[in-house]
């Protein structure tokens, strides 16, 4: 049980790929929301922590994996770079890899297509969010996805560890009803341009021994 005087450490987990694909499925009705892919994520994360509650933002988990296309892959290192500068140990990611998957086309061609899959994201959350529990890292679970993938992990927290209370954000222009059952309330991401216009970086993020600037294609 937490006492009273005690911090409460709160814990982001970024289903990344969720995010991500919400994020941009979400410009394509709001173009001007490409001007947010330059993020600080502690600094978005921070202005749902509220220390009045005694909660501190302990750390910010983003679950991923390195796209397999060289220029996406140097701009999604550029943007956790840019992080990593400003956040130090603050900001983690965690990846995964990319696995080949074998679809039949289901037209007249009948051919079968080899497709990349993202590996492991959901088991790498899983076991990021019962490792924290059981090593007492977290006590405010802030779980961001809307991939229902991840029911049996909440039933498993809410069951297992019902002193660590956890929350569910859902990605911009993504949500999941079957996710939302298991939760009084839900944080819709894109109810939040405040948010993400103040926690926008400089063009440029550096320090004495690396530099990272912003896609030149990062904004509307």
């Amino acid at each position: 049980m937490i006492e009273k005087n005690e911090n409460k450490k709160v814990v982001f987990y970024f289903d990344g790929f969720n995010f991500y694909n919400g994020f941009k499925s979400f410009t394509g009705k709001k173009p001007e929301w490409k001007n947010y892919y330059w993020i600080d994520f502690i600094k978005l994360c921070s202005q749902f922590v509220f220390p009045q509650d005694g909660q501190i933002l302990h750390k910010v988990k983003y679950f991923t994996a390195p796209p397999l296309n060289t220029f996406k892959r140097s701009k999604q290192s550029a943007l956790f770079g840019a992080n990593q500068v400003l956040n130090n140990s603050s900001f983690e990611v965690i990846n995964g890899h990319y696995a080949d998957k074998f679809i039949d086309c289901q037209a007249t061609c009948k051919r079968t297509f080899k497709v990349p899959e993202e590996k492991c994201t959901d088991v790498n959350i899983s076991l990021g969010i019962i490792g924290d529990c059981l090593n007492k890292e977290v006590d405010i679970i802030v779980l961001v996805t809307a991939d229902s993938d991840q029911v049996s992990t909440i039933k498993f927290i809410q069951k297992t560890f019902p002193h660590i209370k956890i929350k569910l954000y859902f990605p911009p222009d993504r949500k999941s009803n079957e996710l939302k059952s298991l939760f009084k309330t839900v944080v819709y991401l894109e109810n939040h341009e405040d948010k993400f216009k103040n926690a926008k970086m400089q063009f440029e993020v550096k320090n004495d021994k690396k530099k990272y600037t912003k896609p030149t294609d990062w904004k509307k």
